[in-house]
């Protein structure tokens, strides 16, 4: 029994200092962390260019289709579009000029744009037309066969 009171006096004599070393390496990890993040927030961010998805609505007119078509930040030179009997794809480019100018930040990249969109019906790719107006792409595509417009009912709501 005698034994017994000794290890259990040994032991508790070293399980606070166990404790104390852990929250000190504990602290001292911290302490490690918040130093490396200071290091390191006063490097410039890198961020690589993606390829957004431009949005886009698609109206059917009957006769036509219409697509509206954000392309922020790219001028009519710098987009292509190639129209087949039941598809469009868009591209588009805008690479920004780096004269070794004295950046204190640049944050505006180069952007490039890719999509097809499929079409739910034939179009006549050769009386497509486009027009650029304030970052949207306006997109008019003739039907080769025009859709009749559905008759409208109105239906009393009880």
């Amino acid at each position: 029994m005698a034994k017994i009171k000794k290890l259990a006096k040994k032991s508790s004599a070293i399980t606070p200092s166990l404790i104390s070393g852990w929250f000190d390496i504990d602290k001292s990890i911290d302490n490690l962390k918040t130093e490396m993040e200071k290091a390191f927030s006063s490097f410039p961010s890198i961020s690589m260019p993606t390829m957004p998805h431009a949005s886009c609505d698609i109206i059917d007119e009957g006769k036509q289709f219409r697509v509206k078509m954000d392309a922020p930040g790219l001028k009519k030179n710098e987009i292509n579009l190639n129209v087949t009997d039941n598809s469009i794809e868009v591209t588009g480019e805008h690479k920004e000029e780096e004269k070794k100018k004295n950046f204190l930040r640049k944050e505006r990249h180069s952007i490039s744009y890719y999509q097809t969109i499929p079409l739910s019906e034939k179009i006549i790719p050769g009386k497509a037309k486009a027009k650029l107006t304030d970052g949207v792409l306006d997109i008019t595509l003739p039907k080769s066969k025009p859709t009749p417009t559905p008759k409208k009912k109105s239906v009393k709501i009880q």
